[in-house]
């Protein structure tokens, strides 16, 4: 602005010194005017910059320089926010019974995983012997709060002009099925529930090898030999298969290939039939990545996991607390309620929180693991 000012003072003396020239204008009442023009955008100068100097040898320097300009063209008006990193989500869905708890008690759940015994051969007058009716198993389970809060001050809001905070309630929202997608993954995943699976002395729970046709093939016959708690064989088939993103391109290749694909002969590919499912949260180090099958608990009832929700909370909630304050226009005068981005009373802060309801079967040697015979696990160690 000061550059401004100075130009035109220059333009009104340079006007003055040609109706001089022109003789329109008398000599002394040209120095006059061209005195005044001086005062007058010296005090213009002196408004502007709001500084006053301390000594008659003091200069005002400049606030703003062309540099100046360029700065603020290329920062402000040329900024603008890009779109975040797009999340890669897990649909757990399919592997996990849901339950509805009506509170945070635990509850008990009986599942029948016997049968009854074979009938035996009567002889002629005599008497059928007893037979045993083995209880019911039971699991006990209950549903935890989780949550977490946010504060942000009615200063960042208002300075907020690129709209970072705009999408915060869905940034919320995406957090908390995140947190639940972890949860999930970590049914499996945990020591303990591989642990329950590993300690097996046959190899039809668990096995070392690297994800193959061949191998799920292998999978899908140790789910055939499933049994029940009497030694009964169960509809327990293999439906879907869990993996490591490393192994997208495997997997694609097991689905895509009528012939096994790790062999140079014509075998038809008989371990393409499941559904994949992949779960980013999987750890491994390529290429040891491992892999999981389970059944379709909707199929057979041999459930793998369990899910539990509170009653009336199928989903998360995002919260804003209530601000406190008010506007009045006296002391006596009765208040009214102000916008939610004015904050609290004592500090001006705009508090929010996400809050969600949801458990799972614990136990110190099943892991996770509602029912074992639902589950199969590999390391992916070993070609």
């Amino acid at each position: 602005m000061r550059k401004i000012v100075h130009a035109m003072s220059q333009i009104r003396q340079n006007q003055i010194n040609q109706a001089v020239q022109a003789g329109s204008m008398p000599g002394q009442l040209a120095e006059r005017r061209i005195r005044e023009v001086g005062d007058m955008f010296n005090f213009l100068d002196h408004e502007l910059s709001g500084i006053s100097p301390t000594a008659t040898n003091e200069k005002l320097s400049e606030v703003m320089t062309s540099g100046d300009f360029t700065y603020a063209i290329q920062e402000f008006v040329q900024r603008q926010s890009l779109d975040g990193y797009k999340a890669m989500g897990f649909n757990f869905e399919p592997l996990v019974k849901s339950d509805v708890l009506p509170n945070y008690l635990a509850v008990n759940r009986y599942q029948d995983r016997n049968s009854l015994d074979d009938l035996e051969f009567v002889g002629e007058k005599s008497q059928p012997r007893a037979g045993l009716r083995s209880d019911a198993v039971k699991r006990t389970y209950s549903v935890f709060r989780w949550g977490k809060e946010y504060d942000f001050s009615h200063e960042a809001l208002v300075n907020d002009d690129m709209g970072y905070f705009v999408d915060q309630a869905m940034q919320m929202g995406v957090a908390a099925r995140r947190t639940l997608e972890k949860y999930v993954s970590r049914f499996y995943t945990h020591a303990t529930s591989i642990g329950r699976l590993t300690g097996f002395a046959s190899a039809l729970y668990a096995q070392n090898g690297r994800l193959t046709s061949a191998r799920v093939s292998e999978a899908r016959m140790a789910f055939g030999q499933r049994v029940d708690a009497r030694g009964e064989p169960i509809q327990a088939d293999l439906a879907f298969i869990v993996y490591h993103r490393g192994l997208e391109d495997t997997v694609r290749q097991i689905l895509g290939s009528e012939f096994t694909p790790e062999l140079a002969t014509n075998a038809v590919n008989v371990g393409r039939n499941f559904i994949p499912i992949k779960d980013p949260y999987i750890t491994g180090t390529a290429p040891n990545l491992p892999w999981h099958a389970f059944t379709n608990y909707s199929a057979a009832n041999v459930i793998p996991f369990i899910l539990a929700r509170l009653a009336g909370r199928p989903g998360p909630l995002i919260l804003r607390k209530r601000t406190d304050t008010e506007a009045v226009s006296s002391m006596l005068g009765s208040g009214t309620p102000v916008a939610p981005i004015m904050g609290d009373f004592e500090s001006g802060n705009i508090v929010l929180k996400v809050s969600d309801v949801f458990g799972t079967y614990i136990d110190g040697t099943e892991g996770n693991l509602f029912d074992y015979r639902g589950a199969y696990y590999s390391s992916g160690t070993a070609m």
